[in-house]
């Protein structure tokens, strides 16, 4: 395989991540909606519960690949509709821990029911083996991407 045709493919690669991104963040709106919900709140919710334990802000923010004051933001508007709770962090003082409150923890529960639904019906049709191959290029490629970003200069 030439090395453009490589890189060719890395690009379709990058423009179907975006689109599904895309698609992702629709559909899940549309599903979470009744709950109240955002696929961004949606997401901070799973950070926090995911981790079972409290989260600060940029905590959150770096497991839902989100930036921080997003997660900020969506944590500032959970805690007004009670469904997180802001803590004292007894290591920064100006970086509150978040938790889940018994609302937050509920609808996050029925949240994920609805996901279980919509995944089992889009894993239809695709095989175990492409999906693991799937997850291991996506991965690989997250951990590539954790490197330098290349700069403007010029090379000789």
């Amino acid at each position: 395989m030439a090395a453009g045709s490589r890189n060719d493919t890395l690009v379709q690669i990058m423009l179907a991540v975006f689109r599904i991104n895309g698609r992702l963040l629709e559909q899940g709106d549309a599903m979470v909606a009744p709950l109240d919900l955002t696929s961004a709140r949606w997401q901070v919710l799973g950070a926090i519960s995911l981790e079972g334990r409290p989260l600060t802000a940029p905590q959150v923010a770096q497991a839902m690949g989100i930036t921080r004051q997003g997660a900020l933001k969506q944590l500032d508007r959970m805690e007004e509709e009670g469904l997180v709770a802001r803590q004292p962090n007894p290591r920064h003082e100006r970086s509150p821990l978040y938790t889940l409150t018994a609302r937050g923890e509920a609808v996050y529960a029925q949240a994920m029911a609805l996901n279980e639904r919509w995944v089992a019906d889009l894993a239809q049709g695709f095989k175990n083996a492409e999906l693991d191959t799937t997850l291991t290029t996506l991965s690989r490629l997250y951990e590539r991407l954790a490197g330098p970003v290349p700069t403007n200069e010029k090379r000789s």
